[in-house]
């Protein structure tokens, strides 16, 4: 188990609301734990993946009259977790330690969240969603394994925009067309004024714009930006991250837009396809894996400043996990 409470303590997203039906089983992993996901009269619920008898995966079972079954020995557990009934003895009173590990889930945007610990606030805000102004496409999963710290700082950091995104969210040519801004720290975590910089393909129709962004890191790993192209039009996205390992990520996008009703969720998606494979390579490629909270350790200039602010913040907060100090 993690011992740092801060991260235990917070929501994770596990899987697609969708991908889990009335009656199904999923398995997911967060952290170092296996988890099972199944679905009764709407509600989710998420256990540790191990049946209290002989280990197995519970993942692996099926529902059966409203409980989950192990495969091995057919032992059935009720929604609370509590073992009903053992196939092998039917009339003895399954013993009290007979019980799943139960974890606390919700679901939100689409996804489903949950928490190995307990945390004191709900997942964090995407403010798009549900205004009918906005369409909402879910993209990924991508697998990053590289560290979940930076792959939020990668989202966050304007200046690799002409290297990794060339002629898509920067120009290799103008690499210093961005604008100074300011960097917030508050209660809901860190934001920024609004950064303006040029993009060869500020939407996803290809259009050249000086596209304001505002950024917000949420959580240590979620994070969402604001793009502003112009006449009003919105790009929005919250990112979340499935964190496996100090060095390995499962990344997950919600993507908000109020324009291009011409537009298909498919041409939505294969944009966030194609940025996110360019920065994939490159969050994988960095060493060590583990980001240092000592800023006299790596080189940072000024154009780093939303960085810096992100290791300065994880620092106030007293992370320790898949950090150096």
């Amino acid at each position: 188990m993690i011992d740092d409470p801060v991260i235990l303590n917070d929501w994770y997203t596990v899987g697609r609301s969708s991908d889990l039906k009335e009656g199904g089983i999923l398995a997911a992993r967060l952290f170092d734990e296996n988890l099972v996901l199944w679905r009764l009269d709407g509600e989710v619920i998420v256990w540790r993946d191990r049946c209290a008898h002989r280990g197995t995966r519970l993942s692996l079972g099926q529902i059966k009259d409203g409980q989950l079954a192990c495969p091995y020995h057919g032992w059935r557990y009720d929604k609370g977790g509590v073992c009903t009934h053992i196939p092998a003895q039917p009339n003895t009173q399954p013993p009290a330690k007979a019980r799943a590990t139960a974890y606390r889930a919700t679901e939100a945007y689409g996804f489903i969240w949950a928490s190995l610990g307990e945390p004191t606030r709900d997942v964090p805000p995407f403010p798009e969603y549900g205004n009918d102004k906005f369409r909402n496409v879910i993209a990924g999963p991508y697998e990053f394994h590289g560290s979940p710290y930076r792959t939020i700082e990668n989202f966050i950091d304007i200046p690799h925009f002409p290297f990794v995104h060339p002629m898509i969210n920067g120009d290799p040519d103008r690499p210093d067309e961005f604008v100074d801004y300011d960097v917030i720290t508050d209660e809901d975590g860190l934001h920024t004024s609004p950064v303006e910089v040029f993009q060869p393909f500020a939407d996803h129709r290809g259009i050249p714009a000086m596209a304001k962004y505002s950024y917000r890191v949420l959580r240590p790993f979620s994070a969402y930006f604001s793009k502003d192209t112009g006449e009003g039009n919105l790009f929005c996205m919250l990112i979340t991250l499935t964190p496996l390992a100090p060095d390995d990520c499962i990344v997950w996008l919600h993507v908000a837009i109020n324009f291009g009703e011409e537009l298909t969720d498919a041409q939505i998606i294969d944009r966030q396809d194609a940025v996110f494979a360019q920065d994939k390579w490159i969050v994988e490629s960095q060493s060590p894996p583990e980001i240092s909270l000592d800023l006299n350790t790596d080189l940072h200039i000024r154009a780093d400043k939303f960085g810096v602010a992100y290791r300065r913040w994880l620092k106030s907060l007293n992370v320790d996990w898949g950090v150096t100090q």
